[in-house]
């Protein structure tokens, strides 16, 4: 949450400084436009929300995942229908460190693994005042999380257990959007972006001890994201 009060005061701060810009830059700048595609390159966190238990042998709840924050370069795409109405895909992907929060007196914490996610989103948005220096939007749409290198930790926790192998299920998920762009100069503009995505997935692991643990785990990441814009 604290990340997001930032990403908040950043928004916070583009505005002002855009309301504060001189004259002549005031003047220098081209509105959104039916017609127009705008791409766009931002620095990404990604922030999973993970919720989940993790069910060892089909019947007994042992503790819940973890996974860790991932901060990449993320490309998108946007092609407006109207002055208004827009649709963005996005491209990126991160990696993860996923553990096992153990109940106590069973040896502490598990490390599960690394696993990569391709996330591409798909967005319709609304923007407001596309004629004006900032004009915030809203956006909604769907997601298809792709998993890949999925490579198991084989690292012994304390009494001994380690995984050895695991899969992770290729997941749907739903998307919410705000941000807001701000015009610089000509068809450059400077991007703050929050999507929610609403994601679950089914992770099983495979350990020394020939058991399985299993966990449906919701991910349901933020990504905020800042960047910059050109529109062509």
């Amino acid at each position: 949450m604290t990340f997001l009060k930032r990403a908040a005061a950043a928004l916070l701060a583009t505005t002002a400084l855009a309301a504060v810009s001189s004259p002549s830059l005031a003047q220098d700048f081209k509105g959104k436009s039916a017609g127009d595609i705008l791409v766009r390159a931002r620095a990404l966190a990604v922030i999973p929300q993970e919720s989940g238990d993790l069910i060892h042998q089909g019947t007994t709840n042992i503790g819940e995942p973890r996974i860790n924050n991932d901060y990449i370069p993320e490309l998108d795409f946007s092609y407006f229908f109207t002055d208004n109405i827009a649709v963005e895909l996005i491209a990126g992907t991160s990696r993860h460190t996923v553990k096992g929060s153990i109940l106590p007196g069973l040896g502490g914490s598990v490390d599960v693994g690394k696993v990569s996610l391709l996330p591409p989103t798909l967005t319709a948005q609304y923007h407001f005042f596309p004629k004006e220096r900032v004009s915030p939007y809203v956006g909604a749409g769907v997601n298809y999380t792709l998993f890949y290198r999925e490579d198991a930790a084989n690292k012994a926790n304390g009494i001994g257990l380690r995984i050895v192998d695991t899969d992770y299920e290729n997941r749907f998920g739903w998307a919410l959007q705000a941000g807001v762009d701000v015009a610089l100069t000509g068809n450059w503009s400077l991007n703050l972006d929050v999507k929610k995505i609403f994601l679950k997935t089914d992770v099983t692991a495979q350990t020394n001890l020939g058991t399985t643990v299993r966990s449906d785990v919701k991910i349901d990441p933020w990504l905020v994201g800042l960047g910059i814009g050109y529109r062509f």
